[in-house]
């Protein structure tokens, strides 16, 4: 939206050229990483308050400085922060097929940064849970609804209904940007469907499946408003009822 309306300035001035467009473009770029890096920031200290001491964490899919335009990222920034606050935080990294972002690019970073953590395949939190390995989970959010309804990578709802059964704080962390307040429920959140080769094929090589087995592929899951200790965004941390104090974020 802001660079459409770069866009819409731009070919309202009389010297306008590719060149001035291109610069306008560039300008309001660095404005945009310079309020992500603030953005993210804010939502890092929050949710940092949150972590206790020791606190081991189950992370699911990316939600750093990789998947956004800041050093800090979202939920993946409240772990970076706890551990920058000399919190002594440990993480559980889902794997997140069939992508393996967690993997890929969480177990990256993580090391990057100095944080304890182990890899983990998706199926495996709730057996840590039940063991009394959790002390709480932390994940973005794609999309969330007026109700606090949130759209994230597949896998997320499992992980909301293992940390309900065993009562461990699940945390979606996301900016404001992400909420939308239009969007009434997460029934209206539509769930794009991915290629089934993503699935078959996980690393371009031969099929791990029959050939011609039928996939279902959701790149999201809608995770209900019930399972969700508190949504951290950069305006603070809110907790249900979602419906009502949602609201007050934009008030």
């Amino acid at each position: 939206d802001r660079m459409a309306r770069v866009l819409d300035s731009a070919r309202r001035t009389e010297d306008f050229s590719p060149l001035s467009l291109a610069a306008r473009i560039r300008t309001e770029a660095a404005k945009i990483q310079a309020d992500d890096i603030e953005v993210n920031n804010a939502m890092s200290e929050h949710g940092a308050e949150l972590v206790p001491l020791g606190a081991r964490v189950v992370h699911h899919c990316n939600t750093g400085a990789i998947a956004t335009a800041a050093k800090w990222g979202t939920a993946l920034g409240v772990i970076h922060k706890a551990h920058l606050q000399g919190k002594n935080v440990s993480v559980w990294v889902d794997e997140t097929r069939p992508r393996l972002q967690g993997a890929r690019l969480t177990a990256w970073e993580l090391q990057s940064w100095g944080v304890p953590a182990k890899l983990i395949v998706d199926g495996a939190s709730a057996l840590l849970m039940k063991a009394g390995k959790v002390d709480l989970v932390t994940v973005g959010a794609d999309r969330i609804a007026a109700n606090g309804d949130t759209a994230n990578k597949i896998g997320t709802h499992n992980l909301a209904c293992a940390a309900k059964i065993y009562s461990v704080p699940f945390y979606v962390v996301a900016p404001t940007s992400s909420i939308d307040m239009a969007c009434e429920s997460g029934n209206a959140i539509p769930i794009e469907q991915r290629p089934s080769a993503e699935v078959t094929r996980p690393s371009g090589e031969s099929s791990v499946a029959p050939d011609g087995f039928e996939v279902y592929n959701p790149a999201f899951d809608v995770t209900p408003a019930e399972l969700i200790t508190a949504i951290i965004t950069e305006r603070g941390v809110v907790r249900p009822p979602f419906s009502e104090n949602l609201k007050q974020l934009f008030t």
